[in-house]
């Protein structure tokens, strides 16, 4: 708010605390972005100079851009992933992004098109570091993006792979270390495999110790003929 005020009128929280403060990105420290219709010098805060006619709301107090505005001006100064995962966070929270759309001029006009051609919202939202350097993996070694956190059986999985009935479970300690997690994965693993998919369960120390082995094999499964679903039980009266 401090930032904000002392840009003047017109000013508003933008770029990446703006994505902060909508909970679009996870604060990593950094200097404070506020754009203002004028050009401002302020100690400690990033300034840019943009005018924001309708473009700005109140949001906890701190007059801020909105959604839509904030994704564009994130795509100027983060990397394409990172304006994915913010979009996806944006679709997950319901957020009003109409009107999101490349500007001439801008800086990240060809990277926001890009993502906007290709990407769908939500559909490669994830909830870990370890999930999210599965699916970088994926996207160094060539490999079609699956559906992330999805529901499968009554199960969410982390990833799935349709067309080849793979269900890859990203097992960091956290989640799937505990006395319960134990004794579910392998009731909702049964399941999962009595319905014809396949599961694999990926470490930590295998995805992050070796990537190229990792993305080899992935392949080889991804290659292979999937198994034939478990017939229907049949329906009693």
């Amino acid at each position: 708010m401090a930032a904000v005020l002392a840009c003047g009128d017109g000013a508003a929280l933008s770029h990446i605390s703006a994505a902060v403060l909508w909970n679009l990105l996870k604060d990593r420290g950094g200097p404070v972005h506020v754009t203002a219709p004028t050009k401002r010098k302020a100690r400690g805060v990033v300034v840019h100079w943009s005018a924001l006619d309708g473009e700005r709301v109140r949001r906890a107090g701190v007059v801020v851009t909105t959604p839509a505005r904030t994704l564009l001006d994130l795509a100027d100064v983060v990397p394409r992933r990172t304006l994915e995962r913010a979009m996806d966070e944006a679709e997950y929270l319901r957020l009003d992004t109409d009107g999101l759309g490349p500007r001439h001029g801008r800086t990240g006009t060809g990277v926001l098109a890009s993502v906007l051609a290709v990407h769908r919202p939500g559909t490669t939202r994830t909830r870990s570091e370890l999930e999210e350097m599965f699916l970088a993996l994926c996207d160094d070694h060539g490999i079609d993006r699956p559906d992330v956190n999805v529901h499968i059986e009554g199960f969410e999985c982390d990833f799935v792979f349709r067309e080849q009935w793979l269900v890859v479970e990203t097992d960091g300690a956290a989640a799937h270390g505990t006395r319960r997690a134990l004794e579910r994965d392998p009731l909702r693993d049964a399941t999962l495999l009595a319905a014809g998919w396949r599961v694999w369960r990926l470490s930590y120390e295998q995805v992050v110790g070796r990537p190229q082995r990792l993305a080899e094999e992935l392949g080889r499964l991804l290659r292979q003929a999937p198994l034939p679903a478990a017939p229907a039980e049949p329906h009693r009266r």
